[in-house]
C-alpha cells in the first residue's frame, strides 16, 4: 500500500503545474522541491553518517555564486552553473572535510559553523569578485514557472534516487557503521575519514546544484541570503528533523511541511491573522522542533503510525449490562 501511495504522490507532483495555474502556488512547490534536495543532502551526511553540519550554506552559496559568476565574470549563461556549481561545491566540501573531519562531536559542529560564517564574510568583502552586498542580478530565462518546476522536480528526483542507491550499497552500510560507532567501524577496517569524505562530497554536490538552480530561478543572490546560517543551514537541519533524519523519505516530507509553514507565517496565514504573526515564525519553528523531539523523535515519517493513530484511534466499546448478569 505504501508503495502505491509513493507512486500516487509522484504522479500528483508531475501533474501539479498542469492542474494548478497559479504562479504563486507553483512558486511554493518549486521552493519545496529545492528543499527536498538540500534536506536530503544534509540527511546523507548527518542522518546516515552521523556528521551533523551547521555549515551547509557553504555549498549552497558556492553553487549559487558559481552560476552568478558565469554571467558577471565569464560572460556566459548562468545555466552553465548547473554543471559547474556541483563540482565547485564538492571542491569546498573536500577542503572542509580535510579540516573538520579531524574533529568530532561538538567541535566538528562548531568548525562547520565557523567556516560557513568565514565564507559569508569573504563573499561580502571581496567586492571585485562577488559584488559584495550589491549582489548579483541576472535575467530569468523563462517567464513561465513551469520549466523551473519540472527542472526542480528532476533535480529532486535524481537526488533522492542517488541517495537511495548509495544507502542500499556497501557505502551505505559503512556510513551507518560510522554513525553508530566510529571507533568500532575503524577496528573492522572501515576508513572513517574516507567514507565520511565520500558522504560529504555527495552531499555538497547536490547542495551546490540546488544553489545554482536558485540563482537561475530567483535571478538575484547576495551573501546574506545564500550563505545564511538561519535561512539555509538551520533550515536544512529542520527539514530533516521534522520529516525524519536517517530515512530516505524524511527530508522530502519535511521540506513540504517546512516550506508550507514558512509561507503561512510569512503571509500571516494568508492575511487571516494579525501581521505580528509573520514575525513569530522563528518561535513557531522552535516550538515545532521541541514537540517533534519530545513526542516524535523519529520525525513525521518515522512516527507516522503513531501520528496517524491519534486521528484513527477509536474508543473501546462500553460493555452492555443486562439484568441477568
Amino acid at each position: 500500500m505504501a508503495k502505491y501511495s509513493k507512486f500516487a504522490a509522484v504522479g500528483l507532483l508531475l501533474a501539479f503545474p498542469l492542474l494548478v495555474s497559479s504562479d504563486y502556488y507553483r512558486h511554493i512547490m518549486i521552493l519545496a522541491l529545492m528543499w527536498v534536495v538540500i534536506g536530503s543532502s544534509w540527511n546523507l551526511l548527518a542522518g546516515y553518517t552521523g556528521q551533523i553540519s551547521f555549515g551547509h550554506a557553504i555549498f549552497f552559496g558556492v553553487g549559487a555564486y558559481s552560476a552568478g559568476l558565469c554571467t558577471t565574470k565569464l560572460g556566459i549563461s548562468a545555466w552553465w552553473g548547473m554543471l559547474i556549481g556541483g563540482p565547485m561545491a564538492m571542491l569546498f566540501g573536500f577542503v572542509l572535510g580535510a579540516i573538520c573531519f579531524r574533529l568530532r562531536g561538538t567541535y566538528f559542529n562548531l568548525a562547520t559553523l565557523a567556516l560557513a560564517e568565514i565564507l559569508r564574510l569573504v563573499a561580502k568583502s571581496w567586492v571585485s569578485l562577488t559584488e559584495g552586498m550589491m549582489g548579483i542580478l541576472t535575467i530569468q530565462t523563462f517567464r513561465s514557472k513551469v520549466p523551473y518546476y519540472y527542472l526542480a522536480f528532476g533535480i529532486a528526483a535524481l537526488c533522492v534516487f542517488a541517495i537511495w542507491a548509495i544507502i542500499r550499497s556497501k557505502w551505505g552500510y559503512y556510513f551507518v557503521a560510522i554513525r553508530e560507532d566510529q571507533d568500532a567501524a575503524e577496528h573492522l577496517g572501515i576508513s572513517a575519514f574516507r567514507y565520511k569524505s565520500i558522504s560529504l562530497l555527495v552531499s555538497s554536490f547536490f547542495t551546490g546544484v540546488a544553489g545554482a538552480f536558485y540563482m537561475n530561478y530567483m535571478g538575484f543572490i547576495d551573501p546574506d541570503v545564500v550563505f545564511s546560517l538561519y535561512y539555509i543551514s538551520i533550515m536544512a537541519i529542520l527539514v530533516a528533523i521534522i520529516g525524519g533524519a536517517g530515512m530516505i523519505w524524511g527530508p522530502p516530507v519535511g521540506a513540504f511541511i517546512m516550506v508550507l509553514l514558512q509561507e503561512l507565517f510569512r503571509s500571516a496565514f494568508f492575511g487571516y491573522l494579525p501581521k505580528w504573526i509573520s514575525e513569530a515564525h522563528a518561535m513557531a519553528f522552535g516550538i515545532l522542533v521541541i514537540v517533534v523531539i519530545r513526542f516524535m523523535a523519529n520525525g513525521v515519517v518515522g512516527d507516522w503510525v503513531k501520528l496517524s493513530g491519534l486521528f484513527t484511534r477509536q474508543k473501546a466499546p462500553i460493555p452492555s449490562v443486562t439484568s441477568g448478569n
